[in-house]
């Protein structure tokens, strides 16, 4: 996976005592992953540096979702406010903001009950964000294009005719649509060994069926390196629906077609990454395609 290498200039530093009132000593240390965005931390703090395509509204826009839910979901961060009141600023033309540091590390397939906490704590974080009526999304944002099933694929291999008439009837008759996390896996949650400790990284933040984060989630936390658990993703759909969550149970028609979808969606940034100038090591191209591989093996 290709993470980014945004710096930690000077000009951040400085915004972060005029704009924060942040007077940080030493110097800020990388954070493990970000492919988009630069996360540091520094003192107390994690100070995260965006890329310079992100619109600032679009990110505030997503960090209002972030604030609503950390009302009464404990493991949700939200972002610290500047001296003025907001959460975004551009530095070197770049969108930075400040959260509070958790101590934790990414969770892995050994860390005990792992995906099932993960099921409970993405219900309750649904049913938090639920009542909230944001305004319009500024950017559309990856997941929610294509799930009227009008968008042609990235490549050949992922047309899908019966899969674009899926979703566009899914589209059509799943009308309670909320505020959703957005990219809710094991890279965007933190353990302390064994407790989820923290929700992170809220720049995929949207308005869609709870049910189709729910159905990646359920891939993303149950997949093992060379085959689909099938087993894994149901027990963490009923751990899921135990905790309240609003999507209810999903069948496994709707678990493989939401899936598929989220699968289109991740080719298309691969080929955005590529056009931007990323490259793609053997291990991530391995990766891409197994992802194809899986749009396959879940055609119903």
């Amino acid at each position: 996976m290709p993470f980014t290498d945004i710096a930690f200039t000077d000009s951040a530093r400085r915004a972060l005592d005029a704009r924060w009132g942040l007077d940080f000593p030493g110097d800020p240390v990388r954070l493990h992953g970000g492919e988009e965005s630069a996360a540091f931390a520094v003192g107390g703090h994690v100070v995260r540096v965006g890329p310079q395509w992100r619109r600032t509204e679009e990110a505030e826009w997503c960090y209002a979702i972030a604030s609503h839910a950390s009302t009464d979901v404990p493991e949700v961060v939200a972002p610290v406010a500047t001296l003025d009141g907001r959460t975004v600023i551009r530095v070197d033309g770049r969108p930075v903001s400040v959260w509070p540091l958790v101590p934790g590390k990414w969770p892995t397939r050994e860390t005990p009950g792992a995906p099932t906490q993960a099921a409970s704590l993405l219900a309750r974080l649904h049913r938090s964000l639920a009542g909230m009526q944001p305004p319009p999304r500024p950017v559309t944002a990856g997941l929610e294009a294509g799930l009227d099933g009008s968008e042609p694929p990235a490549e050949p291999a992922l047309a899908d005719p019966e899969l674009d008439s899926w979703l566009a009837e899914f589209h059509r008759a799943h009308q309670e649509r909320q505020p959703v996390h957005g990219d809710f896996y094991p890279g965007n949650t933190l353990s302390d060994g064994s407790a989820l400790t923290a929700v992170v990284d809220w720049d995929e933040a949207c308005v869609v069926a709870p049910a189709v984060e729910v159905a990646y989630a359920a891939l993303e936390w149950a997949e093992e390196e060379s085959a689909i658990d099938i087993s894994s993703m149901r027990s963490f759909l009923h751990a899921y629906a135990a905790a309240g969550g609003p999507a209810g149970l999903l069948d496994e028609e709707t678990l493989a077609q939401l899936i598929r979808h989220r699968l289109r969606r991740e080719v298309v940034s691969f080929h955005e990454q590529r056009r931007l100038g990323v490259v793609h090591d053997a291990e991530d191209l391995s990766y891409h395609e197994r992802r194809l591989e899986i749009f396959a093996e879940l055609r119903p």
